[in-house]
């Protein structure tokens, strides 16, 4: 068979389509609207022109404005257990400069949101003993996430570098570490401003935007950059052409002619599912797993190669609309409310509106949006019935769902694979999925495991400590599972850690996803 044109790479996206894509999944989470980034991109290298920045600076100014915030929806777990909706917080958070009485007044009135009101009053407590010690934690935790993250994501090191200091102030108040003037890289001491700029810019225009970059000049923001948005604010904020962002956007990027070939795209559109995994502990692994089972599904079922490599995609891709859902609905262990329900029933819609862009990746958008659809019609988000739902779509939502189940959750343990496989055949013959898709991810589901090569010398013990840390557990948590003592689980950790070279919980996960070690914490869980 000779290989298409697809194949070898003609039609496939550009390389900053793709990212441009994933800044759209990180507005979400942000709680801004899509082609916020993006915008503030474009306000950034505007800003590096007047500044007189070199090539390479403007790049890395480009990118680090595009990804700043990717590190926060690793850290959602740990955003949600302080402010409860994790997004709302952080949409709440541009309107405030983050020092003094006003900030203190909104950590208050943030603390464990939407939480009653004694879980209200024992968090605010527990925050209020080291606000400062308990944010700079959390901080600390999402620049390491950014940088992994970034460099996860193939990007350069000099934007990998920038993120870490996305919550430091030119004055030396931020954190973590309270770098100060040019200790902070000039990219990042732009995209600072250009990104809240946009905010208070489309909620208030020029006027309001330019009092805001006037009162938090030498305090938040370098004076040397906000009085480069000062000399010309109409033409830093000007409209693009035809209003379009997300065209203006991927012209202004410094490599935006480059298009990526079919394993280029195979790798970036990974890391971007392993992204999204990220934002809860009980998810991670699980793109990657959906992926390889659909697509090995896929070949028994006999979809042509093309088919087989987008439905991969499709797997990698399909869960990044749960960015926009906070994890204070994702970790209920409770029966949703009808509202919470909705808005989980909307997270397919959401992955639909990421890829919507990206010129390239129509069949995967196609089979991830329908990833939670039904044959019978009672799926969500569009409620498709099997006359509209292809062998791609019947395919991913059977591989979603068996996984799924092998997964635990916050309502449920994880299943072991009888169980997961019984709960599959089970929605079969309720007509929820495709009896012939389920037999073909289920004899998928059945080929070995393969072996993975260890390098790292983690005894066994460090190995299955390590793949509960990746789940989100804590060392008391762990030592219950174990049967151990919590300081005998905090040298596990500590020495695995010092083995792997990871410096917090994202690190880890990472690597473990990395080296086949997620499956070993969740009790013999495999696919």
């Amino acid at each position: 068979m000779h290989p298409t044109a697809r194949d070898l790479g003609e039609g496939l996206p550009r390389r900053v389509e793709v990212l441009a894509g994933l800044s759209v999944a990180i507005d979400l989470g942000l709680g801004q609207p899509a082609e916020h980034m993006l915008r503030s991109a474009i306000l950034a290298c505007r800003l590096a022109d007047r500044l007189g920045l070199t090539r390479d600076q403007r790049a890395t100014t480009y990118y680090t404005s595009l990804v700043m915030w990717i590190g926060c929806h690793a850290d959602s777990q740990e955003y949600a257990r302080w402010f409860g909706d994790d997004i709302a917080v952080r949409r709440a958070a541009y309107l405030v400069d983050w020092t003094g009485l006003p900030f203190l007044r909104f950590l208050l009135g943030n603390v464990a949101r939407g939480e009653p009101v004694a879980q209200r009053l024992l968090t605010t407590a527990a925050l209020l003993r080291d606000a400062r010690g308990q944010l700079g934690a959390l901080m600390h935790s999402h620049c390491l996430s950014a940088a992994a993250l970034a460099h996860h994501l193939g990007l350069p090191a000099e934007v990998e570098q920038a993120v870490t200091y996305t919550f430091e102030r030119f004055d030396g108040t931020g954190l973590p570490q309270g770098c100060q003037g040019a200790a902070i890289p000039i990219e990042m001491r732009i995209a600072q401003l250009a990104d809240t700029a946009e905010v208070h810019h489309r909620l208030h225009g020029v006027g309001a935007a330019v009092a805001m970059a006037r009162r938090r000049r030498g305090g938040h923001f370098d004076p040397d950059v906000v009085d480069a948005l000062l000399t010309s604010p109409a033409e830093v904020f000007a409209d693009v052409p035809d209003s379009d962002a997300w065209k203006a956007a991927i012209a202004a990027a410094p490599d935006a002619e480059v298009r990526l070939d079919p394993a280029g795209l195979d790798l970036l559109v990974c890391a971007i599912g392993d992204f999204a995994d990220l934002k809860c502990p009980f998810t991670l692994g699980h793109s990657r797993a959906v992926a390889t089972l659909g697509a090995a599904a896929g070949e028994l079922m006999g979809l042509a190669p093309r088919e087989v490599r987008a439905l991969r995609r499709a797997g990698h891709l399909h869960d990044i609309g749960r960015l926009g859902v906070s994890n204070q609905v994702w970790s209920t262990p409770s029966r949703l409310t009808s509202s919470e329900w909705e808005r989980v029933r909307m997270h397919p819609y959401l992955t639909d509106r990421v890829l919507s862009r990206i010129n390239g990746l129509e069949q995967e958008r196609t089979y991830a949006r329908a990833h939670h659809e039904h044959l019978d019609g009672t799926g969500y988000p569009v409620g498709m019935s099997g006359a509209a739902l292809g062998p791609g779509e019947r395919i991913l939502a059977a591989a979603v769902a068996y996984r799924s189940g092998l997964e635990p959750r916050p309502y449920r343990e994880a299943l072991d694979a009888e169980q997961a496989a019984r709960r599959l055949r089970d929605r079969s013959a309720a007509g929820h999925l495709d009896p012939e898709c389920v037999d073909a991810v289920l004899a998928a589901a059945g080929q070995p495991a393969p072996r993975v090569a260890r390098d790292d010398a983690l005894t066994p013990r460090e190995r299955e400590v390590l793949g509960y840390v990746a789940r989100g557990l804590t060392n008391r948590q762990i030592a219950e599972k174990l049967v151990l003592s919590e300081k005998t689980v905090r040298n596990h950790v500590e020495r695995t850690y010092a083995k792997i070279g990871a410096t917090n919980r994202v690190g880890a996960s990472l690597y473990a996803l990395g080296h086949g070690l997620v499956a070993t914490g969740v009790g013999g869980a495999t696919a």
